[in-house]
């Protein structure tokens, strides 16, 4: 029993009773907090949905399509959206053309739809690239019967969707192979591998 007798006995056991229960309580896994509580409450949402939501409220109302159909000339139009949220897209436009005001529309969504993507997660991210992937898409597709019709690279490009570019030069090459099943593979291997469509292009190298 040791010099102090039983009561000696009694604190050895209950420092190891203790010890048991530390170790016991460190491997216990972290409390779950509940889904939907007030410091998780859409974390990974929060901030594209407050962009989605400002997004829409500048949208044009009832009243903005009213004065619009009630301008004489583009530049009445161009006066009109002053008031909008459309009032700088066009603030570097000297001249206003119908396809002036549908390129800079297009311009405007593009940076948008850019600027939200970079600030989105999964599932979201990924549906959004969904989106920008059709663009893609047509654009090779644009260019590829475009080459073969003979029609110039310059002016493939500007006609182009701006939601589907990537790097410009990766773009022009899908111009610069042979029409043959042997050019289409080499395009898929140097040139669509690398890109975000590679994978639906797969086909051309079997």
């Amino acid at each position: 029993e040791g010099r102090d007798g039983p009561r000696g006995v009694v604190r050895a056991e209950h420092r190891s009773g203790s010890t048991d229960a530390a170790a016991a309580a460190a491997m216990e896994p972290p409390p779950i907090v509940p889904t939907g509580g007030m410091t998780t409450f859409n974390m990974q949402h929060g901030f594209t949905e407050a962009l989605v939501r400002g997004m829409r409220s500048g949208f044009l109302k009832d009243q903005d399509y009213h004065h619009l159909t009630q301008c004489e000339n583009l530049e009445d139009v161009k006066m009109n959206l002053q008031e909008t949220d459309y009032d700088q897209f066009l603030s570097d436009v000297t001249t206003v053309t119908p396809s002036i005001i549908q390129q800079k529309a297009t311009e405007k969504m593009v940076i948008e739809f850019q600027y939200m993507r970079a600030h989105s997660v999964e599932p979201l991210s990924s549906f959004m690239d969904f989106i920008a992937i059709e663009y893609m898409i047509e654009n090779v597709m644009l260019l590829l019967k475009g080459t073969l019709s003979g029609r110039d690279v310059n002016e493939l490009m500007e006609q182009c969707h701006p939601l589907g570019m990537f790097k410009e030069s990766t773009m022009r090459l899908c111009t610069a192979f042979d029409n043959s099943p042997k050019g289409y593979s080499d395009l898929y291997q140097t040139v669509l591998v690398e890109t975000p469509v590679g994978k639906y292009f797969r086909w051309v190298s079997q």
